[in-house]
């Protein structure tokens, strides 16, 4: 039985897809059949819980395709876990006695939606798998189809989550610019921290694409021009091991070369051993309402900083973050590509009732399809032992 209305969410941080995915969505229902009714929640989750949601007219179903062409999400996002009661009762979500499920699974009733399509990353699409388990036991009406958006690209058995892509890019062209820095200061340290809580694919996909850029370009070594004092020195990510006083040894030799040493890290390299740091000063370390460290103010880069400044002999050290300039990015080719397969079945799987998250399954030979909710979960670690990987380590002089 076809739906007769259909309701769309993004949720988490955000990704270069984002914007592209509700497009994509709202251009395939309106060719298949432009009767089915379509509302976005405003700001995700809260959104839903608030019964806060804008009708798609006709006149937005002509101008879906520009949703292509820019980044963020048009709808908003927002970070809400509706089993964290205590949460929602405190963001004034929700009441006291009430049960933030029951709330937005009513919500949903009273709003007439047949399917909801969410939009996120592993926090996002198991709130929807939580959700779709409360809807199923307590019989109601409705299939839950997810879209996976994370620039982490960390979403067990995803094997490419939409946006990821175009991050890496962005953080290479951000870097591009920010590596001139070196020559503001005599031993120059800088740091790009690249987003990346559990996982180091972005890092090391950053990394490499910077480096697709950096082998294109002609220099003038005469002149301090020199392809060294512009290269990447060393990648630090949560999935790799490094001793690093013998990192420093390393790098005091390219600091003495170079005059500079340019290091990439992921924000959650490091984060264990800086929040027993804080606890064992009887510091609070602050969460998020999904339980997770807040990076921004742990602040791994600064850390990575401190711990390399004396050891390099750095008069200087730069940390820039590329993270938010990458995230809010209009998705690349590759990425609108891989948009368009995921939001087609998306709905293809909406007309049938076929509920799950989008996606090629790495268990189902990297089968484009929707994955069950009850295998998603995040936190898929980086494969280092991959050749490009190896490969790029080695270039760098990181690799023994």
């Amino acid at each position: 039985m076809k739906p007769k209305k259909v309701a769309i969410l993004t949720a988490g941080g955000l990704a270069p897809c984002l914007s592209s995915a509700i497009g994509g969505l709202i251009e395939r229902y309106t060719e298949i059949d432009p009767s089915i009714e379509i509302i976005c929640y405003v700001n995700g989750y809260k959104g839903l819980l608030q019964g806060d949601s804008i009708k798609v007219t006709p006149e937005m179903r002509k101008k879906a395709h520009l949703l292509h062409r820019y980044g963020g999400s048009p709808i908003g996002n927002s970070r809400v876990k509706l089993t964290n009661v205590k949460d929602c009762l405190k963001r004034g979500l929700v009441k006291e006695g009430q049960d933030p499920q029951k709330v937005a699974a009513d919500q949903l009733v009273k709003d007439g939606v047949d399917i909801l399509h969410t939009i996120g990353g592993d926090d996002t699409n198991t709130a929807a798998a939580d959700l779709a388990k409360f809807l199923k036991e307590n019989n109601y009406e409705l299939t839950v189809i997810g879209l996976p958006k994370t620039i982490d690209n960390d979403v067990y058995p995803i094997r490419q989550s939409l946006g990821a892509w175009t991050a890496a890019e962005e953080g290479a062209k951000f870097f591009k610019n920010i590596v001139g820095e070196n020559g503001a200061n005599p031993r120059m340290l800088i740091i790009h921290e690249v987003m990346g809580r559990n996982c180091g694919w972005l890092t090391a996909a950053t990394a490499a694409k910077y480096r697709e850029i950096l082998n294109t370009q002609e220099f003038a070594d005469g002149l301090g021009l020199t392809k060294a004092r512009r290269d990447i020195h060393a990648i630090y990510i949560p999935e790799l091991e490094f001793d690093i006083k013998e990192e420093a040894a390393r790098l005091k030799k390219v600091m003495d070369a170079n005059d500079c040493v340019n290091i990439f890290i992921s924000e959650g390299a490091g984060v264990k051993t800086i929040v027993a740091e804080m606890e064992a000063r009887g510091e609070e370390v602050p969460r998020d309402a999904f339980g997770h460290v807040k990076l921004d103010a742990v602040n791994p880069g600064k850390w990575f900083g401190k711990q390399f400044a004396e050891m390099l002999g750095a008069e200087k050290v730069m940390v820039q973050k590329s993270g938010y300039f990458a995230r809010a990015a209009a998705a690349n080719a590759d990425d609108l590509r891989l948009i368009k397969s995921c939001t087609d079945l998306a709905v293809e799987c909406a007309m049938r009732r076929e509920g799950g998250v989008i996606g090629h399954d790495e268990n189902n030979n990297d089968i484009l399809r929707a994955c069950e909710f009850e295998r998603i979960k995040g936190g898929k670690p980086f494969d280092v032992k991959q050749a490009w990987f190896v490969e790029l380590l080695k270039a760098i002089g990181q690799a023994k």
